[in-house]
């Protein structure tokens, strides 16, 4: 059972990237999922997430930047990141739930069960 990650790179401020989380081992339609990133010397943070019902949650920096989504169909959970900062220059990890209270936990990182590997992404100012 693991998660993979991946879609990370160099980009420059203001560009886009895509990132990816497929599952192996298991159906993503049967948990929560989310993003999580951290830069060197800090700690982890929650970025983003979508539950099994398709409520997605953000944090207050990447609103309006940043859109996560989930196809149960393809067993995927995808970022979409627009407007990158510097700032945003982190190891992105995704990770599944199947907490019941989602919604009061979706931030948590000792919420979820499986994380992926992380993939680079490295905004150039």
């Amino acid at each position: 059972v693991q998660l993979q990650a991946s879609g990370g790179g160099l980009v420059q401020a203001g560009g886009s990237l895509r990132l990816s989380c497929a599952p192996s081992g298991f159906a993503l339609s049967g948990y929560h999922m989310a993003w999580f990133r951290q830069a060197p010397g800090k700690e982890r943070e929650f970025v983003a997430a979508v539950s099994r019902s398709v409520v997605t949650y953000y944090e207050n920096t990447v609103k309006g930047r940043f859109t996560v989504s989930r196809a149960n169909a393809k067993n995927t959970m995808y970022l979409q990141m627009d407007s990158l900062k510097p700032e945003d220059t982190a190891n992105y990890y995704c990770a599944a739930s199947r907490t019941a209270s989602y919604s009061a936990r979706y931030s948590d990182t000792n919420a979820y069960v499986f994380w992926g590997q992380g993939t680079l992404v490295t905004v150039s100012s």
